[in-house]
């Protein structure tokens, strides 16, 4: 592992964990024009470290859980912004989130239970799902009205994500950061009897 490269990663890892409170600030505050500007830097961070950890194959269980925390942080940050900011679409789509977050709180009780931590799959669906959800919470701040089709795609490819996740915490027994997906665990562990 590349020393230069893993504290370039780990620092751009750590920008998010840093610009997820002051995005909530500037929520509050109503600096929106600021808050609108940094949320895209904190999603293209994301998939910046993503790409640097792969092309220089720096990967570690503690920069796993931090990328997985600065995940969450940001959607987070961007999700309150949301309910703040565009209230009356959360409104009309509440059935969408509500079950969005039962998903969510589901699949973590599930990891705790099992791994007595959180999972950091990064499936490929999970990644597949958080670009749709970056590229529709920049825009829903930037552009004067929810483009609804981006909307309804990232909500679906969210819930596939959740499930399989919940899924794979049933069929790994133990804790593994990086998983493809389910076909790659069971094409990986075919007569592996999942406990």
């Amino acid at each position: 592992m590349h020393k230069g490269s893993y504290y370039i990663i780990t620092g751009i890892t750590i920008y998010r964990l840093v610009a997820a409170p002051v995005l909530m600030i500037l929520i509050f505050t109503g600096n929106i024009v600021l808050f609108s500007c940094l949320l895209p830097i904190s999603f293209f961070s994301d998939f910046i470290d993503g790409y640097l950890a792969r092309k220089f194959k720096v990967t570690s269980i503690i920069g796993t859980k931090l990328d997985s925390i600065g995940d969450d942080l940001t959607v987070l940050a961007a999700l309150v912004g949301l309910f703040v900011l565009k209230s009356e679409f959360v409104k009309e789509e509440k059935i969408f989130f509500l079950t969005l977050l039962a998903l969510y709180v589901f699949q973590n009780i599930a990891a705790y239970i099992r791994y007595h931590k959180m999972t950091g799959f990064h499936t490929y669906v999970a990644k597949a799902a958080a670009i749709l959800q970056g590229v529709f919470l920049i825009l829903i701040f930037i552009l004067p009205k929810p483009i609804y089709i981006l909307f309804y795609s990232a909500a679906v490819a969210t819930a596939i994500d959740l499930v399989e996740e919940i899924i794979l915490v049933f069929l790994l027994p133990k804790w593994e950061a990086n998983v493809k997906g389910i076909y790659w665990v069971v094409k990986k562990n075919p007569n592996q009897k999942h406990k």
